[in-house]
């Protein structure tokens, strides 16, 4: 399997507020940078959109190694998280819904036929390419250019899951 090496950040300006993603994705000499605004997101819905757009990326099963400064997206990944809420219908060990599912199915799928290797990084630490993700989200949210995040919409009406626009 080819070796991708993924850096992924996001962000929410006022945590609910514009947000944004940024992804740099390399492989051997290529790379590929990712981005993309909503105009009213949190932070840990942009984290996950930062590895799903990576990973969506990937034509064909790789071994990618996801660098992400959220805990909330690693821990889910390696501490089996993820995997007790599908078992639970979805919900936390609390019994409560969890939040951002529609994302969650969508980052499940997007891992599909990969060997994704999953490492955490400290944020705003100097990590070259940590800190070009941080650069693109903040690129992203100032562009203007922000799509609607149904899926936040939907969670915060009580609706049981949404999907994001892209403005396609």
């Amino acid at each position: 399997m080819k070796e991708v090496e993924i850096y992924t950040d996001g962000g929410a300006r006022g945590n609910p507020g514009p947000g944004g993603y940024g992804a740099v994705v390399t492989f051997g000499r290529h790379r590929r940078e990712l981005k993309g605004a909503f105009d009213h997101t949190t932070n840990n819905r942009m984290e996950l959109m930062a590895v799903i757009s990576a990973l969506e990326l990937l034509k064909e099963g790789c071994a990618p190694t996801v660098h992400s400064d959220s805990k909330y997206v690693v821990d889910a990944m390696t501490k089996g998280w993820l995997a007790g809420w599908k078992k639970r219908g979805w919900r936390k060990s609390d019994k409560k819904p969890v939040l951002n599912r529609d994302l969650w199915k969508r980052l499940d799928e997007a891992c599909g036929e990969h060997k994704v290797t999953w490492k955490w990084v400290k944020g705003h630490a100097g990590n070259e390419l940590n800190e070009r993700c941080d650069a693109l989200v903040h690129e992203a949210i100032d562009a203007g250019d922000m799509a609607v995040d149904q899926g936040y919409l939907d969670q915060q009406a009580g609706l049981p899951e949404g999907t994001m626009d892209f403005g396609e």
